[in-house]
């Protein structure tokens, strides 16, 4: 089958930690892969932001990425993309007609617009990820949501002109029949994560305390250094967690952490509670050091406000490292509560750190948690059992497709 994945802004050739880089690209990434690894042809559309790199660059047996003009050549951030899907959609129609994919995999909401313009007329099924959701943006945000004041409605009609949408959790479900999209109309594909890569064999990378002291305790949590991530929740339950530290990797390379206006906030906040020096800022982490990171953890919280799906608990699990996580968006699906780690109520510091300290006071209870989520993720969230499922609703959606009317102009 050749497949076409449409990612606008998240290549998967770039690197993470940056304001616009994160799970998507993985998404992308591995999904991609783990197709081709199935005999499927492989091309991800993404647009150009460098003038550097070929029009087609091979991203490994049977996957392609090609670059799209768009736009500039030049970074250019999501929210202000919009108007240059017009010619994004207008270089996938002309690429299509070219040789027709049997398949078209939009992911994000511009996307989709690019992906249903491109695919007008010829006949090529499109299923729809969106990642994130702006009316869950809209309602968490408010005045700050940065996104296009027509996405909500855009997405709405994505929702009921594609093949099919295919939500990453149960939660984006019922968001969806919000917007008016029938359930009918959606499948339940996770994200994944790779169970070799992250694994319970994986050396402990266990960096030195700040000054060379140790602590009885290490928490992790992993993210970009935006306020949505929580960071600030997790800073605050140390206060009441004796003898611990937290490190928080992600976010802009070390040496830029002193300008970054979140990590300024960040160290504030640590400075104020009196736990300055329990709280270490890593930065940026390579991919390659994570699994390593993660394994020196006692436990990994992800302490999100909102959360459209989440890889970092996948992450945890995989590694056979206990989760603390906010009982939000796709934490619903990936935490089992009190088997593979706890739920708390977003934005009540308190509850995350009565859920921490019991759970450090049991070795017993962090190994039979670790154990389990290994497991879990094995069962539930490798890239292969993802590849399967997206598989199941290709062939649903190319078995039943016809060319829709009143498409999207």
């Amino acid at each position: 089958m050749r497949i076409a994945m449409v990612s606008e802004h998240a290549s998967p050739l770039a690197a993470l930690g940056g304001p616009d880089a994160g799970g998507q690209n993985v998404y992308v990434a591995q999904l991609s892969k783990a197709l081709a690894r199935r005999g499927h042809l492989v091309t991800v559309h993404t647009r150009r932001d460098a003038p550097e790199p070929p029009d087609r660059v091979p991203f490994g047996p049977g996957v392609v990425v090609e670059h799209v003009p768009a736009g500039p050549a030049r970074p250019v951030p999501k929210d202000d993309l919009l108007e240059y899907m017009p010619d994004f959609g207008a270089h996938l129609a002309r690429r299509w007609a070219e040789q027709r994919p049997h398949v078209v995999h939009a992911h994000f909401w511009m996307s989709g617009l690019a992906a249903l313009a491109g695919s007008r007329g010829l006949g090529v099924p499109v299923v729809q990820t969106f990642h994130a959701l702006g009316s869950v943006k809209r309602r968490h945000q408010g005045a700050d949501d940065t996104s296009p004041p027509e996405r909500i409605e855009v997405e709405r009609r994505i929702g009921r002109e594609c093949g099919r949408v295919m939500a990453t959790c149960t939660d984006e479900v019922f968001e969806l029949t919000a917007l008016g999209v029938p359930p009918e109309r959606t499948s339940v594909v996770p994200c994944g994560v790779d169970t070799d890569e992250f694994g319970p064999d994986v050396p402990a990378e266990v960096p030195a305390g700040a000054g060379g002291r140790r602590f009885g305790r290490r928490l992790l949590a992993i993210g970009r250094l935006v306020p949505r991530k929580g960071f600030d929740q997790a800073i605050t339950a140390l206060a009441e967690i004796p003898d611990a530290e937290l490190l928080i990797a992600g976010g802009p390379e070390p040496a830029r952490l002193a300008s970054d206006p979140e990590a300024e906030r960040l160290r504030r906040l640590a400075g104020e509670l009196g736990v300055a020096d329990r709280v270490r800022l890593l930065g940026a982490v390579p991919h390659e050091r994570m699994p390593g990171l993660i394994r020196g953890a006692d436990l990994v919280l992800s302490t999100p406000r909102y959360e459209p799906f989440g890889i970092v608990p996948l992450e945890a699990m995989a590694c056979g490292v206990p989760i603390v996580a906010t009982g939000v968006g796709g934490h619903l699906d990936s935490v089992a509560d009190k088997v593979t780690g706890r739920l708390v109520p977003p934005g009540d510091p308190g509850a995350l750190a009565r859920a921490v300290n019991e759970l450090v006071g049991s070795p017993e209870v962090l190994r039979r948690y670790g154990e389990a989520g290994r497991k879990r993720a094995l069962a539930r969230f490798s890239w292969e059992r993802v590849a399967d499922g997206a598989e199941q609703v290709y062939a649903q959606v190319v078995a039943s497709h016809r060319v829709p009317t009143g498409a999207i102009q």
